[in-house]
């Protein structure tokens, strides 16, 4: 019989937790629709398949990440072993609720960590469900922990003395702050992925073609724009800028509910791009 933190065994838990996830697919689409916003495709893409995809990679590593043998002499033997950190605290954003958590919850499960996991107030309702999954999965009562909150639960767990690292995407000015909780707490480890407006930067011997204004206009405008990689600041040479404005404008007027820019192959590259 294998332990509850045996590699075997969160192995089974979390490939259980990605056929769930794939079997519930419709509510969970549609509790992320109703919570951002997000168009019904886009998260039956998500949760349909990226989703529980990263669940069942992160479960197929297990078994196959191990530590280091370093050589030595005949009299030593010294090697590194891989451990949990231990409690991880990840606090995720509003555009991509439930693809964040799964991007951060599934290597920490894997790992063996227990996580504390708060949504957005505003997108909390698929992190609720995937903790009723995974506890459907198999996960012990305790290893996946759903605080829904303001910002005075992400600061609880920024200080807390017993979470020992803590992965936060979100705003520069709150990962500022999670820095603070740190070093005023216990030093524990911080990850940050703050929010940006990438350049799209067009130069004076470039054609303004149809597909760079399709990827022009998707870039600033995918997911509605809420997105930490999204073009907002596009710099064209004074030499086209009319020719590129005018396109572009025309593109806008024709984009509806369905364009090819919300394509599941376009969305998914566009998400393997910013991570």
């Amino acid at each position: 019989v294998w332990s509850k933190s045996s590699p075997e065994f969160r192995k089974e838990v979390l490939l259980k937790l990605a056929n769930l996830l794939r079997e519930n697919t419709e509510e969970m689409a549609v509790l992320e629709s109703l919570d951002s916003g997000k168009t019904i495709n886009d998260c039956l893409n998500e949760v349909g398949n990226e989703v529980p995809n990263f669940f069942q990679w992160y479960g197929e590593l297990i078994d196959k990440t191990f530590g280091k043998v370093v050589p030595t002499g005949q009299d030593v033997t010294s090697f590194i072993v891989k451990e949990p950190i231990g409690v991880v605290g990840l606090v995720v954003p509003w555009n991509f609720p439930l693809l964040m958590a799964a991007w951060k919850a599934a290597p920490a499960l894997a790992a063996g960590c227990s996580i504390v996991l708060k949504p957005a107030e505003q997108t909390s309702l698929t992190a609720i469900k995937l903790a009723e999954l995974a506890a459907e999965a198999g996960l012990p009562d305790g290893v996946l922990n759903v605080l829904p909150g303001f910002g005075s639960t992400g600061e609880a767990i920024g200080r807390h003395p017993d979470v020992d690292t803590v992965s936060f995407t979100g705003s520069t000015e709150v990962g500022a702050l999670f820095m603070r909780y740190s070093g005023e707490s216990n030093l524990k480890t911080v990850g940050l992925e703050m929010g940006g407006k990438s350049p799209f930067i067009i130069l004076e011997d470039a054609k303004i073609t149809d597909e760079l204004v399709e990827h022009a206009v998707t870039s600033a405008f995918w997911n509605g724009g809420q997105n930490c990689s999204a073009n907002m600041r596009q710099i064209v040479d004074k030499k086209i800028k009319d020719e590129f404005l005018a396109k572009v404008i025309e593109k806008t007027k024709t984009l509806k509910v369905g364009d090819p820019l919300d394509t599941e192959t376009e969305m998914g590259s566009m998400v393997s791009e910013e991570h």
